[in-house]
């Protein structure tokens, strides 16, 4: 297994409007958003992500968000180039965060064809932002 690492930066950003009380008074905000990225390290590429999010409390972010994404990537993964897809989610509560995905099995192309992998996403105190890929390749 292989693994990758790439800084990220945010692009875009096109949130709809969000459903305040979802479920009935004092109930979570949903929202969904397409977040466009660019990716530097071991993946150089560019991607847009449709993100569903949702957030205990808007007032106060530790109370508790998440999310779930699908991502479709373009370019290069150690010097082989291609398309994926990730699906990967996020959680965090009281200043704790916890990421996790995968890469859909089947959605490799290009020189990508046979892609597999687990996804992980950090954000560093001062909001740098770091994707790391555990893969495998066929012929890698």
């Amino acid at each position: 297994m292989a693994r990758a690492i790439a800084s990220f930066e945010v692009t875009g950003w096109d949130q709809g409007e969000a459903e305040p009380d979802a479920g009935g008074p004092g109930g979570p905000t949903l929202s969904h958003a397409t977040v466009l990225k660019r990716f530097g390290g071991d993946l150089v590429a560019e991607s847009e992500a449709r993100l569903l999010m949702c957030q205990a409390d808007v007032a106060d972010i530790a109370a508790g968000a998440g999310y779930i994404a699908r991502e479709v990537v373009r370019g290069a993964l150690a010097g082989r180039e291609g398309t994926f897809v990730m699906q990967h989610w996020g959680l965090s509560a009281s200043g704790r965060e916890q990421t996790g995905g995968q890469i859909v099995p089947g959605s490799a192309t290009g020189d990508l064809k046979g892609l597999t992998g687990s996804v992980e996403i950090a954000v560093d105190g001062d909001g740098a932002h770091t994707l790391t890929i555990d893969y495998e390749l066929p012929d890698a």
